[in-house]
């Protein structure tokens, strides 16, 4: 299971009680109701424990939280700059 499935999965069980039907790469977590920001919340721990970063207060921003494709190139760039050189 790559990343982004990984946060789709927890996405689909935490906040669509197992109804992704309509979840698309590109849905708006808040424009279209998915989450609150008590989610996004939830989602930002998720993010931390799951793939061991720290997300800043300054990276709390819908670019990259906002949609599984923002999530996935937010994970993409944080996880390479944890990586050893």
């Amino acid at each position: 299971m790559d990343n982004i499935d990984k946060v789709r999965t927890f996405i689909v069980d935490n906040f669509l009680f197992g109804d992704g039907s309509f979840l698309k790469d590109d849905s708006s977590f808040l424009q279209e109701r998915i989450v609150d920001s008590t989610g996004i919340l939830e989602i930002i721990t998720f993010l931390e424990e799951e793939f061991s970063i720290k997300i800043n207060d300054n990276e709390l921003l819908p670019e990259n939280l906002d949609s599984l494709n923002n999530i996935d190139a937010f994970l993409k760039t944080k996880i390479a700059a944890c990586a050893p050189a």
